[in-house]
């Protein structure tokens, strides 16, 4: 049995890039020959997106071939009245408790306000449905406390707050016979924990970029039951973090390194763009400013963000004293990353010891 697994897609407008992105995902379901295709919460962004939505969503839900399992997470936790119907091959598990296919369970734990010993007893709780026999599988949304131990911050939740959202740790499944907990809620990144009774514990990244925090080439969880989950690298709208740091001495002229830097890019990113450094503006034939405006107009519609940290070192480089510097520097044989390191530290004195 194979399942595609993703969450947070926050759906807001009909053939806008997040819905072209649902599109794609029901497509590689198809391609990949999935059973289950699971999204683990914040299918949509806010209730009134789902209303609004649900005419379009009943036909995409009608016409694969696999089952589309749905959970409620907190943006859209209202949305799934019972009764509701999103489609002929969609199910939603806070309506009903959980599926069956062949020796697979599939529940679902849909987000709730609920925190600490309540949390907990409503967890431990779900072993009353869970299958010796069978591979058990759990779709859940909230916060994993754990990962704030690692290198995750609440930034990486999305435009969340301060407040928690369900929050749990992976000991609260002490005892459970769970081989997955599908998860949702987690926007930056493929994320893969290990259970107590040594299941899997899966935040699958959003397969778009909701915010600007959520930087790379977005990701789902494609994987075979029974075998460890798999990140699968998706072809998606999303945010790319691209630095530059000019080098005056570096003989290339500062423009063509921007340049060369943005055809790097991936096709569906939209650059993230700060340019740092130094540039000698005599020998560029380009001053700052006009610098700094040819970037603007190269990275028109290219760019989401762009910050210009760059300075003219002219003066500096042209100075007798640096001069004598950088031939000892040369003379030194010290290899080319440390000559430069020596190379930023001179120039930032001479800079200083200018004001």
């Amino acid at each position: 049995m194979k399942i595609l697994h993703t969450a947070d897609i926050h759906l807001t407008e009909y053939q806008d890039e997040r819905w072209q992105t649902l599109e794609r995902l029901l497509e590689l379901g198809q391609e990949n020959e999935v059973d289950v295709f699971a999204i683990s919460g914040d299918l949509f962004n806010k209730d009134f997106d789902a209303e609004n939505l649900k005419p379009e969503i009943r036909k995409l839900f009608s016409n694969t071939r696999f089952r589309v399992l749905i959970i409620p997470g907190n943006h859209d936790k209202d949305s799934y009245s019972s009764g509701m119907y999103f489609g002929a091959m969609a199910n939603v598990l806070g309506n009903a408790p959980f599926e069956e296919y062949g020796d697979v369970r599939i529940l679902g734990f849909p987000f709730e306000p609920v925190y600490g010993e309540e949390l907990v007893g409503k967890i431990q709780a779900l072993g009353n449905s869970l299958r010796d026999d069978k591979k058990n599988i759990l779709l859940c949304h909230g916060e994993l406390l754990d990962v704030f131990h690692f290198k995750m911050s609440r930034a990486d939740f999305g435009d969340e707050g301060e407040g928690r959202y369900m929050p749990f740790k992976l000991s609260y499944f002490e005892g459970l016979n769970l081989d997955y907990v599908l998860a949702g809620h987690f926007h930056t990144s493929f994320d893969v924990r290990h259970l107590p009774n040594g299941g899997y514990f899966v935040y699958p990244g959003s397969p778009v970029s909701i915010t600007k925090r959520e930087v790379g080439q977005r990701s789902v969880n494609i994987f075979e039951v029974g075998q460890p989950p798999q990140q699968y690298l998706l072809n998606t709208p999303h945010y790319e973090q691209v630095s530059i740091e000019l080098d005056p001495l570096a003989g290339v002229h500062p423009l063509e390194m921007v340049k060369e830097h943005l055809q790097g890019a991936h096709a569906e990113s939209k650059v993230i763009l700060t340019v740092s450094g130094y540039i000698n503006s005599e020998k560029a034939k380009i001053s700052e400013t006009d610098l700094d405006n040819q970037i603007k107009e190269l990275t028109t519609g290219k760019c989401a963000d762009y910050h210009c940290d760059f300075k003219d070192i002219r003066r500096i480089v042209e100075d007798d004293l640096f001069k004598t510097f950088e031939n000892k520097l040369l003379d030194s044989g010290c290899e080319e990353a440390k000559a430069k390191q020596m190379r930023d530290i001179g120039i930032r004195a001479m800079m200083k010891a200018r004001r």
